[in-house]
């Protein structure tokens, strides 16, 4: 059990003696000491190089973080299934042949986890040697991983992604279907290894209405959530622009729901069930605009929890680029003292 179970604490639940916080992306681009790595190695070097993913997770810890989470790419089962990409400057990821044809999700591969992502595995087994507080697994989920391999790369709407989802709804499903089947041994694999906690990434998933998410979506999420919670690690199910979709992401599963800052978050909340925890939900750009508003806009996420159990600070997305460093500190600070249970004394009278 790590030293600061706070975080971990927090997903069950259970009384903890302030709101834990980490960040998505909380190592990265941000932080002198990653952008100085990055001179001389490329993003998928630093991910596939265990000693140098461990070098990375560990980074942020000196900001004051509850948790670390692995630092590793959604994409990266990808490649082992027999569709490889690459990380193109100034344009994020690139696949090289991107899904048109039938024929293409019929060649990809169901693989094993260890076969191609093994240094993953071992990423987590060293950073277990090193840490103090929890550690976080992660992968991408299915409808994410499907807009990457059919969009080619990022995407504005989706048409390429949600075309094959209408027009050859049996195609879609065979592609979900193996996505989720790797995503949810990826996910065993990396519990094995000493993962804490685990996270899905559905980054994407806000773009489809609640009748497609319905049809198309939650049945292979859940296939992935409703198995990894019976390994009893908390698991946190999260997307962006989801506020139509959160009702329907708690039947899909996980104990922790993500809300980003588009959903108020006692709303959201309520909508999910106080029987599961909440993660976030500060706008990452508020990070920009300075310490104070920062720290105004963290207590906004801060009131609205009332102090309940199983709430964990978090952005409703990932750290941005560029954002400053002090800030970051300065709302971690703020998070922890602003939310300290102190013990009340004996009553008078």
């Amino acid at each position: 059990m790590p030293k600061n179970d706070t975080f971990l604490r927090a997903c069950r639940r259970e009384a903890v003696p302030y709101t834990p916080v980490w960040m998505m992306r909380q190592a990265g681009r941000y932080m002198a000491e990653y952008r100085k790595l990055r001179e001389t190695r490329t993003l998928l070097e630093l991910c596939k190089t265990p000693e140098l993913a461990l070098e990375v997770t560990l980074q942020p810890l000196r900001l004051g973080f509850d948790a670390a989470i692995l630092f590793a790419d959604i994409l990266l089962p990808l490649e082992p299934m027999g569709a490889s990409f690459e990380f193109a400057k100034g344009e994020g990821p690139v696949i090289h042949e991107p899904i048109s044809r039938v024929e293409q999700i019929d060649a990809l591969r169901v693989i094993d986890p260890q076969e191609g992502l093994g240094y993953v595995m071992q990423a987590i087994r060293l950073l277990k040697g090193e840490l103090s507080v929890p550690l976080i697994g992660f992968a991408g989920a299915p409808f994410t991983l499907a807009s990457y391999l059919v969009e080619g790369g990022k995407s504005a709407h989706f048409v390429k992604t949600k075309r094959l989802m209408y027009e050859q709804p049996a195609a879609w499903s065979v592609l979900m279907g193996k996505l989720a089947e790797v995503v949810r041994r990826y996910l065993h694999a990396q519990i094995d290894a000493g993962a804490d906690a685990v996270q899905l990434f559905d980054s994407w998933v806000g773009q489809l209405s609640p009748a497609d998410y319905e049809e198309h979506v939650l049945p292979h999420v859940a296939h992935i959530l409703s198995d990894v919670e019976t390994r009893g690690v908390p698991v946190i199910h999260f997307g962006t622009g989801t506020a139509t979709l959160l009702e329907l992401q708690r039947r899909a599963g996980g104990t922790v729901i993500g809300l980003d800052w588009r959903t108020p978050l006692a709303d959201g909340w309520r909508r999910v069930g106080h029987d599961r925890g909440v993660q976030g939900n500060l706008d990452p750009t508020v990070l920009f605009a300075g310490a104070d508003l920062a720290r105004r806009h963290a207590k906004r996420v801060l009131d609205a929890a009332e102090g309940r159990a199983g709430h964990v600070f978090n952005l409703g997305h990932g750290i941005l680029p560029e954002t400053p460093v002090d800030t970051v500190k300065a709302v971690v600070d703020f998070v922890h003292e602003t939310s300290e249970r102190r013990p009340r004394g004996p009553s008078v009278g």
